[in-house]
């Protein structure tokens, strides 16, 4: 049974949502969907990988192609009521992919170059300094410094998305369980695109690797495990509120954080253009893997922790590895496997149920391994100023990607043929998608994974030494005298691309390739605050000639030019946060939620903080009486 992408008109049956009575089948509606693309919820989860990077050469034909490419999208529903089948048919199996069962599945998403080529102008008018729309305006190179892509990973070095290349305005992604069924796919396209002057700039493969590395990556160690559920995708466990029903240790996220449109959790949302709802941003990175770099690194730092008796004399060159990624090579958690690799049986889920809650020096799982660098779970310790710890609800919920990333390349083998050498291309096609660039892959990034300090309130840590820049870190000693032992790492893994994207729903599609979608976005519009809303610092609301944000340890109103316009008077530094409180009063509060600064506004239940389109920022009564004003309307 082969599926393809163009959208079949008939609902799947109760048995495609796993887990699922007819009663039950309304209480995840996102697995319905028709309108979001298949790959951001559901995954294409395929064997093969193609993504042609392209650029339009003519609008009119542009939107041609784009009215065809619309019909043979894959969507939510299409992808989810598949995937059911498939998992169902490899259990029944023993693991093994059943061969009757294949589908070809396509997904596509735009650049802001791509979408200005494509309207005729921009997507959007209102791009405030700091916001998602930025991030997504300026492009991946331009962001380099903010997400380490320095020295041989700079932008000058990549083999696409660099300002020294032709401009990437398209990402179509094609995936299939067969590389026979991708390749007649691929030539289909190719000749569509052509017939309609859409440029291929870049093509990159991407395929499962092949037996015993099945599932992993090139350095040998299974991908793609710690995962977020989606709530109102995924089944919530009855007995443990926020996760996963059968996957225990994944917590269930709002789907906010991954879907333009739906509330995020604890953050206000983006001010993108309405037509942008149900799509979500996309990074697109081309991670090349120095194989023997990583294996020879550890097998130095090994001998330098033997040397100081750091380390068990029987730990390995996999035992130390396992401890820089967090996990074993199968997957298996370090925090609950230590001595040894513990594989999960044929079909069964990897084991996500991780707590760091009793290891918070880090002594079992580093503070630097790749697991607790970009998911740091309750590992975190209360703050030193008596701040309460940062909870995995909101804050941290807030942070989590979806990833969709694949291997290309040959695995590494020195006696092996050519494209099997130590120079050969080989590493990962990493691809997320998240609702906000800034507060989700950017903050991750930067303040996680590059970051020197984090985990902070510790000794030293050091940057993630698996996917970071050249870094020292503090390796915890387990029988030496001394806590730690510092160890170098210069970095394995450099970016040779990167993308920045937008994949838009299947309305907007339709909208854009009729040309139907304004320039420039939505007509400004009053943004509204209710009582009882936290500020979080950098977050801005946005009337476009109003950008009223929590910077440093005050609030400011700025213009449209980014030009401030008002700010508060407070002179207190140990800010953490700031508050609409449901009384109509504006504060800021320290760390452990007291009040350091008041407006002054409170005793009005009801009142709204209003950022006006008239550049006025304003706080009124639940009848409409303005009590007081910023008196920056302009």
């Amino acid at each position: 049974m082969v599926h393809s992408s163009t959208r079949p008109t008939s609902t799947p049956a109760t048995a495609d949502i796993p887990g699922q009575s007819t009663a039950a089948q309304p209480a995840l509606p996102l697995r319905l969907s028709t309108d979001i693309q298949g790959d951001v919820l559901a995954g294409f989860k395929k064997d093969h990988v193609q993504l042609i990077l392209a650029k339009f050469k003519d609008r009119r034909r542009a939107r041609i192609w784009l009215r065809r490419l619309h019909e043979r999208i894959a969507t939510t529903r299409d992808v989810a009521a598949f995937n059911a089948d498939f998992s169902r048919a490899r259990r029944y199996a023993a693991g093994e992919d059943p061969a009757d069962l294949t589908a070809v599945w396509r997904g596509v998403a735009f650049t802001y170059a791509g979408l200005t080529e494509l309207l005729g102008g921009a997507p959007f008018s209102d791009i405030p300094r700091g916001t998602t729309q930025e991030a997504f305006a300026q492009g991946a190179a331009s962001r380099k410094e903010i997400v380490g892509d320095l020295d041989d990973s700079d932008p000058e070095h990549w083999l696409f998305g660099g300002e020294h290349q032709h401009p990437v305005h398209l990402v179509l992604t094609l995936a299939a369980d067969r590389h026979a069924d991708l390749q007649a796919a691929l030539e289909e396209e190719r000749a569509w695109m052509a017939a309609q002057h859409v440029a291929v700039v870049f093509e990159q493969e991407g395929n499962t690797l092949k037996d015993h590395l099945r599932g992993t990556e090139h350095f040998g160690f299974k991908d793609g495990i710690s995962q977020p559920g989606v709530r109102d995708f995924d089944e919530e466990d009855p007995e443990r509120p926020d996760y996963h029903r059968t996957k225990p240790g994944t917590r269930l996220i709002t789907p906010g954080e991954f879907v333009v449109g739906m509330p995020p959790d604890h953050r206000w949302p983006a001010g993108l253009p309405g037509w942008m709802r149900n799509g979500s941003f996309q990074v697109v990175r081309r991670l090349a893997q120095d194989v023997p770099g990583w294996w020879g690194q550890i097998e130095q730092n090994l001998e330098v922790l033997k040397e100081h008796e750091a380390v068990p004399e029987e730990a390995t060159k996999e035992w130390l590895a396992s401890r820089l990624i967090g996990r074993w090579p199968s997957g298996a958690p370090v925090a609950k496997c230590p001595d040894t690799d513990v594989p999960t049986p044929p079909c069964a889920d990897s084991d996500n149920d991780v707590s760091f809650a009793d290891d918070l020096e880090g002594r079992v799982t580093p503070l630097f391994s790749h697991l607790r660098k970009t998911n740091p779970r309750d590992g975190l310790k209360p703050r030193r100023d008596g701040g309460p710890i940062v909870e995995e609800k909101g804050m941290l919920d807030g942070r989590r990607l979806i990833r969709r990333s694949i291997p290309y390349g040959r695995p590494y083998d020195p006696q092996g043929t050519p494209a099997q050498r130590a120079d050969a291309p080989r590493g990962l096609v990493f691809i997320c998608y998240q609702s906000d660039l800034v507060a989700q892959y950017e903050f991750v990034q930067a303040s996680w994974v590059d970051a020197e300090n984090f985990p902070d309130r510790r000794d030293v840590v050091g940057r993630d030494p698996l996917i970071g820049r050249d870094t020292d870190i503090s390796f915890p000693s387990r029988t030496g005298e001394t806590a730690v032992c510092p160890l170098r790492f210069e970095r394995f893994v450099r970016t040779e691309g990167a993308v920045y994207a937008f994949t838009p729903s299947l309305t907007a599609l339709r909208r854009l390739a009729e040309g139907e979608v304004p320039i420039g976005g939505d007509p400004p519009s009053d943004q509204v605050v209710a009582g009882g809303t936290a500020l979080r610092r950098f977050e801005v609301i946005s009337s476009h000639k109003a950008r009223f944000r929590l910077e440093g340890n005050n609030y400011t109103v700025r213009d449209e030019n980014e030009q401030q316009l008002w700010i508060s008077d407070n002179t207190n530094p140990a800010v953490a946060g700031g508050t609409f409180t449901e009384d109509g009063d504006l504060v800021l509060n320290g760390p452990t939620g007291d009040v350091l600064w008041s407006l002054g506004t409170g005793g009005h239940p009801g009142a709204t903080l209003v950022v006006g389109t008239d550049g006025d920022v304003s706080i009124r009564t639940a009848d409409g009486d303005t009590v007081w004003h910023s008196d920056t309307a302009h």
